[in-house]
């Protein structure tokens, strides 16, 4: 199975405001959801010794956490009626992404007998959101932060497929980081190498 990126079909001229626009957004790739559906190879998640099976689900609902932030985040911003049509649009796409994330999470710590992290109540600042600027630097708080949980995680998982995938929801919120400076004017890659 190759990996999926679904991107719009457009031209290639794209302005920071037409970036928002054309609803640029990426989808977890066909191969992660595979991968933590335990579908893609016909094989499922392997076996691993109890205790390493108990820490890559602890790890999974860490990650769970992260996801549940973002979706209740994005809604804060969805709400907060200070984005513009287009950069809403693409905020409630980044949402959705988040959900198909904390979907396929919720099934992989199912499926590996563990039981899912609840939502909690978040506390955002919501206060400090004054602007569509306020609002997308919130955001990328918040996706900086979930890249790199997930670079962190993606070494410690005893099962090298829960790892892959990992590194594929990393791909997402990168790609998601580097949309949100590129539409805020910053540099979108600050280096060629994230530590």
């Amino acid at each position: 199975m190759s990996e999926e990126i679904i991107l719009p079909k457009t031209d290639l001229s794209i302005d920071r405001r037409g970036l928002f626009t054309r609803g640029a957004r990426l989808a977890l790739s066909g191969t992660a959801v595979a991968l933590l559906a335990g579908i893609g190879t016909g094989a499922g998640i392997r076996p691993v010794s109890a205790a390493a099976m108990s820490a890559d689900v602890d790890t999974l609902n860490i990650a769970l956490g992260l996801e549940h932030e973002a979706i209740a985040a994005y809604q804060v911003g969805a709400e907060s009626g200070l984005l513009t049509k287009g950069v809403l649009d693409v905020a409630v796409g980044f949402q959705s992404d988040h959900k198909q994330h904390r979907d396929v999470l919720m099934k992989t710590i199912k499926q590996l007998g563990g039981k899912a992290v609840a939502d909690v109540k978040h506390k955002f600042p919501v206060e400090k959101l004054k602007n569509e600027v306020d609002v997308l630097r919130f955001a990328l708080g918040l996706e900086a932060g979930a890249a790199s949980a997930y670079l962190s995680t993606i070494p410690g998982f005893e099962n090298r497929e829960l790892a892959k995938a990992a590194a594929s929801i990393l791909g997402v919120e990168t790609q998601h980081v580097a949309i949100l400076k590129y539409v805020l004017g910053d540099k979108p890659v600050e280096a060629p190498f994230i530590m």
